[in-house]
């Protein structure tokens, strides 16, 4: 016998009715077997009344469970036991209304969503699969067909014949109808407000000072596509600045993150996520890292590793994933996290911290402030403070007076010498008319 409980072995060490519970978890789960007699130090010790629970056991498991075991009598020695080995069932198995399941070496009792993703998947489907009554195609959207028509197209995962099909045609082709109704997947998608049926389909993000002073923040709502280009845009834009330095004279710049990985971070945060949980996609933005949280479930028996490792494709919400797919937006092939890693090292030689804790954590570790300080020391010996300030505020063709208007200077000559002469100099910006120097229409601009 094993020498400690697991997943599948557990040790009680007499009979009572209520052990049915953990015959249930069992049946519900991968099976596993139940040894009566046995302590739970390891310690056989054995029972009494063996040939009495060699008839009573099962019947109760048969009546009160509905199904068949096998329960054997086992000898150690002088000391007598009962195995109940159970299989895994392909069906829901309850105890007098209730649904209980094996997870590790407990059992819990399934309750809420947990108990509507555990029945869905007992019969083969999940959560974005389910139809939905009262919702029709005048519902949603039609530019967010026309728009997903686009990126199909041009991710050439949609043929040019497809275009001209109804949207009626195309939910039928994307899987998105069953039967008369619509498909939840297809809300999420296609309707402009699908918080309106989900609660919690939606984006956060904030920037923090520290864990407790929440500085500004933002919600993106709408169709899922609009969510994760609109979420992208504000992190890019408004959330995450990226550094600028110079080679020789031209201007560089240089997020802490690698931009794809990013994308693909929330991407597939969007697709994975589980959208009855009824908690947003919550995305923290701090001085010195990213952090991305989703509230979305593992596979059975995966862990943070698995996904680490190279896996099957196993997608939370495969209707939004294969629509997601065909848009473009992510990869197939259970290629998510080895892509997110990949581009980050070859970025800047990091790798994001993954975690899951009630749903999947991803960090992205920015730069050290010591770091960012050595860059502008790097930089600062290739060119003066002076013409980095000068580059720094060129757009475009400038004037003199323009250049100095927007450095705040007045006196002319001090521009010259300490900041035009030793830019042109540099050959990091050039003259508009470079025959005619002293030209009244003369300007500058960024030599690329």
């Amino acid at each position: 016998m094993n020498t400690k409980e697991s997943q599948l072995l557990e040790w009680k060490e007499s009979w009572r009715d209520e052990y049915l519970k953990w015959i249930c978890g069992f049946a519900n789960a991968e099976g596993g077997t139940l040894i009566i007699g046995k302590s739970d130090d390891g310690v056989i010790v054995g029972i009494d009344n063996a040939r009495r629970l060699l008839e009573d056991i099962p019947n109760k498991i048969r009546d009160i469970l509905g199904i068949i075991v096998d329960v054997n009598l086992v000898m150690s020695d002088t000391l007598e036991t009962i195995e109940i080995v159970v299989e895994s069932y392909p069906y829901p198995i309850s105890y007098k209304g209730e649904y209980h399941y094996r997870s590790g070496s407990t059992k819990q009792e399934l309750k809420g969503a947990a108990l509507d993703r555990f029945l869905l998947r007992k019969q083969g489907k999940t959560w974005d699969g389910v139809p939905v009554p009262h919702v029709s195609l005048s519902d949603f959207d039609p530019k967010l067909f026309d728009k997903f028509r686009k990126k199909a197209l041009k991710a050439q995962r949609l043929s040019q014949e497809a275009m001209g099909d109804t949207n009626e045609q195309l939910l039928e082709k994307l899987h998105l109808v069953e039967g008369d109704y619509l498909k939840r997947a297809s809300i999420l998608l296609f309707h402009p407000d699908p918080q309106r049926f989900f609660t919690g389909a939606y984006i956060k993000i904030g920037f923090f000072k520290n864990d407790a002073d929440l500085m500004y923040q933002d919600v993106v709502e709408g169709d899922l596509f609009t969510q994760a280009e609109t979420a992208l845009d504000l992190l890019q834009t408004k959330y995450l600045k990226a550094r600028i330095t110079y080679e020789a004279q031209q201007r560089v710049e240089k997020f802490d993150y690698a931009p794809a990985a990013l994308r693909e971070v929330l991407h597939n945060a969007v697709v994975h996520k589980d959208y009855a949980s009824g908690a947003p996609i919550q995305i923290s933005v701090y001085d010195d890292k990213l952090m991305f949280w989703n509230a979305g479930q593992l596979p059975e028996r995966w862990t943070v590793d698995t996904l680490k490792d190279k896996h099957p494709s196993h997608p939370f919400n495969p209707d939004v994933a294969n629509v997601f797919f065909k848009a473009g937006f992510i990869e197939s092939w259970g290629r998510g996290i080895e892509k997110i890693i990949t581009e980050s090292q070859s970025y800047n030689g990091t790798t994001p911290q993954f975690r899951y804790d009630g749903g999947l954590w991803v960090t992205f570790n920015f730069a050290h402030v010591e770091d960012k300080a050595q860059v502008t020391t790097q930089v600062t010996t290739q060119v003066t403070t002076q013409v980095h300030k000068l580059l720094e505020i060129m757009n475009g063709e400038m004037s003199r007076a323009d250049m100095m208007n927007a450095l705040g200077l007045n006196n002319r000559e001090h521009f010259r010498k300490e900041y035009l002469v030793p830019a042109i100099d540099l050959k990091m910006i050039e003259l508009t008319i470079p025959e005619k120097p002293t030209s009244s229409k003369q300007k500058y601009r960024l030599k690329i």
